[in-house]
């Protein structure tokens, strides 16, 4: 079996505009915007923790200084807790500043995903990394961060998760070609189309927000021409190193997820995350969800 580089670092890109969500994104970071009483963004690197990813990097941008304020110490607020003593409250406000190491870069303009993965290239180096997008939460008890890492060591290359949707929702996500692979949950990816019609679609396994990426992506991303929407695609980057052999960076291998994904990237998905989440709380469920069920049985 070969043994490739370990994979060390985060990165999460976090310099969207968020204008799915006006006007609330106005002057509010839309990773910031609350699962019940966490922001969406902790749950991220959380995640990249749990999979023993103690160095992160953001990639923010304009009005996205409330995200560095929130994984910074809050002295002031924290001495206003202590006086209190109020231990439960204090261990929340210090949990985020405690979580990782993290670095942040600005991405100076939209310019798409691709480059913003792009702005990471002079911290990562070398070597590989995870990226974690941040409206797409993955549930702590689906490990799929930690597969992506187990195939990245097996396989080398990039490793990106694929998700089976309905076809009538291929054309909002990147979607894959793939090959079987002696591994029931991993496939080869031969080709990737970003937000393809229905009819021009390889496939219905879309591309979700998690990826283990080979260092040999910054190459092509400097060389990536403006593709769908005007923006650089990681997609297209990745198609190109789908088709190279590992001395050059590829292949790419996809893990076939069927866990409990929450997508927090529109208004709909974003209600029935933070819904799921307050009915699965253990301090919430006993009086939200009776009151839930009474509400609804009014409509």
């Amino acid at each position: 079996m070969a043994d490739f580089d370990s994979v060390t670092k985060a990165v999460i890109p976090a310099a969207g505009l968020g204008t799915r969500f006006l006007p609330a994104t106005k002057a509010t970071p839309k990773e910031m915007l609350p699962i019940v009483d966490k922001p969406a963004i902790q749950y991220v690197v959380e995640e990249a923790v749990s999979a023993g990813l103690l160095d992160v990097l953001m990639v923010t941008g304009k009005n996205k200084r409330s995200i560095e304020d929130h994984f910074d110490r809050a002295i002031e607020l924290e001495d206003l807790l202590t006086a209190k003593g109020d231990d439960e409250r204090l261990s929340q406000v210090r949990e985020p500043a405690d979580l990782a190491t993290l670095h942040y870069v600005r991405q100076g303009e939209p310019r798409g995903l691709g480059h913003a993965v792009l702005c990471a290239k002079q911290h990562v180096g070398n070597h590989p990394f995870a990226c974690l997008l941040g409206d797409d939460m993955i549930d702590h008890r689906d490990p799929l961060l930690q597969r992506m890492i187990e195939v990245r060591k097996t396989y080398g290359g990039s490793v990106i998760a694929l998700m089976e949707m309905p076809k009538e929702q291929v054309s909002l996500y990147g979607c894959a070609a793939i090959l079987p692979t002696d591994a029931d949950d991993v496939v080869r990816v031969t080709d990737l189309v970003e937000k393809p019609r229905l009819e021009d679609a390889p496939s219905n396994w879309a591309v979700i927000g998690r990826y283990v990426i080979d260092p040999a992506v910054f190459e092509v991303l400097e060389n990536t021409p403006p593709g769908r929407g005007g923006e650089i695609q990681l997609t297209d980057a990745l198609r190109e190193l789908a088709g190279r052999g590992s001395a050059d960076g590829g292949p790419v291998h996809g893990v076939l997820f069927r866990g409990r994904r929450y997508d927090t990237g529109n208004k709909l998905d974003y209600l029935r995350t933070v819904v799921q989440f307050a009915a699965e709380r253990e301090d919430l469920a006993g009086e939200f969800v009776p009151w839930l069920k009474d509400y609804l049985s009014t409509r």
